[in-house]
C-alpha cells in the first residue's frame, strides 16, 4: 500500500517525519454534521468523501455523489469530529506497564484518539511500534515521543536519565537528538544548572523541550528559557505565591498554596505565558485522582476490566503509597478545596489567553483509564470554564497547533489527514457526548461500532489473561 508521510515541524529547525499505510480504499460518509473545531458553526448536511487516508472532498448532500464507491455511511443525525490526541501519556515504562501493546494501542483507537504524545518511555520500543504503525502491522495511533526522560541525580521512573551536571544535560540532549527523539522531557529533579544547560542546547540542537518545571526553578524562568509545554501545573502555584523562593527549596504541599495564593500573582504569570505561547497541559484528570487516591476505589468501575492484573497490584499500589505518603498534613477537605482551586486557576488562564491541551498521563496509577480518560479530561475542562468547543479544541485543533501541523490535522476538511470519530450525538450540546462512539476513522481506515467493541473484546481478553 502506498505509504503518507506527515512531517511535524518544531520550531523551525527540527522534523519529525510520522509515516502511516494509507489504504487504497474509498469512505463516504453522507449526510453527517461536521463540527468546525477551528469556531465556525456546524456544518449541516455534508457528504465527506475519504481516498487513500486523506478527506479527498467535502460537498452538500444534495449533489451527486462520487462514482466510485467504498464503504459507504449513513451519517443522518450524527456529527464528525476530528480524531483526537492524547498529549501526555506513557506507553511503555519499563516494567511498570506490561501489555501496552495489546491493551494501551487498541484502548486509543476504541475511544477516537488517533494520536498521543508519549512524554516518556523506552524510545526502541516506540520507534519500532510507529514502524509497524507505519506499516500496517500494528493497530495504534501516531505517535510523538520523547523517549527517555533526563530527570535528577536519582530518578524516580524508569526509562529516565540521571542529570547530575550541566554536561550530562548537554550530553544527553545531543544523545536523544541523535537517537531520533522527537523532544526532549524533563523530570522534576534536575540540578538548577542542568537545567538551564539542557534548555541552552536543546535550542542549539533544535529540539523543542517539554515537561515538569523541574523544582528548583521558577515557571517564569522556564517560560523565559523557552520552554514548550508545561505539565501538571508544575510551577503555576509556586508562581503565584509571595513564598515562591521557599518554595524552591522544598516544602510544597497544596494546603500552602492555597494559604498564600495571589491573584494578581498568577495573572501576570498567566500574560507571561500567554505572551511566550508556552502551552499548558494540566492533566487535571490524574490532578484529581492523585488528591483523591486514598478515597477512591475504581474496582468495580467497568472500565477496570481492561486493566492487567499486574497494573492493579503492583503499579497502581506503587503509585498510590506514593502519593498518599506525600500529602504531609494536608486533609481531604484541604485537597477538596485545591482541586476547585485548580479549575479556577485554569479557567482564569484560558481568559488571559494561554494556550491548553488535553493530556491524561494514561496509564498512570491514580486510576487513569487508557483511551477512555481523556473523555474525562475534556469534561474537567468544562468544569473549570471552557465552552465545549474550547474543550474539544483541546484535543484536536490546539495539537495540531502545537505541532505546526494546522494543515494536516485538527478540523474535518479537505486535504487533512482522514482521523475522525464519527458520534451519535452532538458534542458541543454536552461534551460527554464525544464518549457516544458509533465509528472511527484511522487514516483513512473505518471501523464500525461492531468492530470497535469487538476491539474491546480483545483488549478485555489479553488483560485478563496476563
Amino acid at each position: 500500500m502506498r505509504r503518507i508521510v506527515l512531517c511535524f515541524a518544531f520550531l523551525s529547525v527540527a522534523t519529525i517525519c510520522l509515516a502511516q499505510s494509507a489504504p487504497t480504499g474509498i469512505v463516504t460518509i453522507a449526510n453527517v454534521t461536521i463540527i468546525d473545531t477551528t469556531g465556525g458553526p456546524p456544518q449541516l448536511h455534508r457528504t465527506v468523501t475519504v481516498r487513500k487516508g486523506v478527506i479527498d472532498d467535502i460537498r452538500d448532500s444534495t449533489l451527486p455523489k462520487h462514482k466510485e464507491r467504498g464503504v459507504e455511511v449513513n451519517g443522518t443525525g450524527k456529527y464528525l469530529i476530528p480524531g483526537l490526541w492524547d498529549m501526555h501519556v506513557h506507553m511503555v515504562f519499563g516494567d511498570w506497564f506490561p501489555r501496552g501493546k495489546e491493551v494501551t494501542l487498541p484502548l486509543f483507537i476504541a475511544n477516537g484518539i488517533t494520536g498521543v504524545r508519549d512524554m516518556g518511555g523506552d524510545l526502541d520500543v516506540l520507534q519500532e511500534w510507529r514502524k509497524e504503525i507505519s506499516a500496517g502491522t500494528l493497530l495504534g495511533p501516531r505517535i510523538v515521543m520523547s523517549g527517555l526522560m533526563l530527570d535528577g541525580p536519582k530518578p524516580r521512573f524508569p526509562s529516565s536519565i540521571a542529570i547530575k551536571t550541566p554536561e550530562d544535560g548537554r550530553r544527553a540532549v545531543d544523545d536523544l537528538k541523535q537517537r531520533g527523539a522527537d523532544f526532549i522531557k524533563l523530570q522534576s529533579l534536575i540540578p538548577r544548572d542542568a537545567v538551564f544547560a539542557i534548555a541552552d542546547e536543546a535550542k542549539k540542537q533544535g529540539i523543542p523541550f517539554e515537561g515538569h518545571v523541574p523544582d528548583a526553578v521558577r515557571a517564569s524562568e522556564m517560560s523565559d528559557a523557552g520552554m514548550k509545554s508545561f505539565e501538571h501545573l508544575i510551577g503555576i502555584f509556586e508562581g503565584s505565591s509571595p513564598s515562591e523562593d521557599d518554595f524552591l527549596q522544598g516544602g510544597k504541599t497544596e494546603g500552602k498554596f492555597l494559604a498564600t495564593f495571589e491573584p494578581a500573582r498568577a495573572e501576570k504569570l498567566s500574560a507571561q505565558l500567554a505572551n511566550h505561547r508556552t502551552w499548558q497541559c494540566p492533566t487535571l484528570v490524574w490532578e484529581r485522582g492523585g488528591n483523591l487516591v486514598d478515597v477512591t476505589d475504581f474496582s468495580a468501575d467497568a472500565r477496570a476490566n481492561y486493566v492487567p492484573p499486574s497494573w492493579k497490584a503492583v503499579t497502581w499500589k506503587r503509585f498510590r503509597e506514593e502519593i498518599t505518603s506525600g500529602y504531609g498534613g494536608d486533609n481531604l477537605q484541604v485537597r477538596n478545596k485545591f482541586i476547585t482551586k485548580e479549575l479556577e486557576l485554569v479557567g482564569m488562564m484560558r481568559a488571559k489567553g494561554v494556550d491548553f491541551l488535553a493530556g491524561t498521563d494514561t496509564p498512570a496509577g491514580v486510576y487513569v483509564f487508557p483511551g477512555f480518560s481523556l473523555h474525562e479530561e475534556l469534561q474537567r475542562f468544562v468544569a473549570a470554564g471552557f465552552t465545549p468547543l474550547q474543550a474539544l479544541q483541546t484535543a484536536t485543533v490546539n495539537p495540531a497547533r502545537f505541532f505546526g501541523e494546522e494543515a494536516h490535522f485538527g478540523a474535518v476538511e479537505a486535504g487533512k489527514a482522514a482521523d475522525l470519530v464519527l458520534l451519535r450525538a452532538n458534542p458541543l450540546d454536552n461534551i460527554s457526548n464525544t464518549q457516544q462512539i458509533a465509528a472511527v476513522v484511522l487514516n483513512g481506515r473505518y471501523f464500525s461500532r461492531g468492530e470497535l467493541d469487538a476491539l474491546l473484546d480483545r483488549v478485555k481478553a489479553a488483560a485478563s489473561n496476563q
